[in-house]
């Protein structure tokens, strides 16, 4: 009987378990929420919390080429596509999916004009949990350390 039992509520916890992934891989964005513009971050001075990371960086470059060269990069990572906006509107959001699990994450690129030529805010953020173990972070910094070497050459 008490077999039964502990079988019965094993099954019912892997049926929960895998309703849980399966929603994570087909729940539904909302791009009115997550397409809006950045925090503000001061150059240089990344806001890093526990699930969402803020970058800022300043180029001499006009927007709209620093921005086209951020979307090709953005574009490049694995399991990554364009959520909402475009290089037109200065302002691009992206959904990247785990590779296990599928969670996904939006990371945010806006660039506008500024005295030296453009600033481009940057902005990670997870969608289920709490942590991202840092992966936010890690994703923008490889984005900006591409759009570095592309252009020092």
């Amino acid at each position: 009987m008490m077999s039964g039992f502990v079988t019965n509520t094993a099954w019912l916890l892997l049926m929960i378990v895998i309703s849980g992934l399966v929603y994570i891989r087909v729940a539904p964005h909302n791009a009115a929420v997550e397409h809006m513009a950045p925090p503000a971050a001061l150059p240089d001075a990344p806001v890093i919390l526990e699930g969402s990371a803020v970058f800022s960086q300043v180029y001499a470059a006009p927007p709209a080429e620093i921005l086209v060269q951020l979307h090709s990069i953005a574009l490049a990572t694995p399991r990554t596509k364009v959520l909402a906006g475009s290089v037109e509107e200065g302002m691009i959001t992206y959904v990247t999916r785990s590779r296990v699990f599928g969670f996904p994450d939006y990371t945010t690129v806006q660039l506008v004009g500024n005295a030296q030529g453009s600033l481009a805010t940057i902005y990670g953020r997870l969608r289920f949990g709490k942590s991202d173990f840092g992966v936010n972070a890690a994703r923008i910094q490889g984005w900006l350390k591409a759009l570095k070497a592309l252009n020092q050459t």
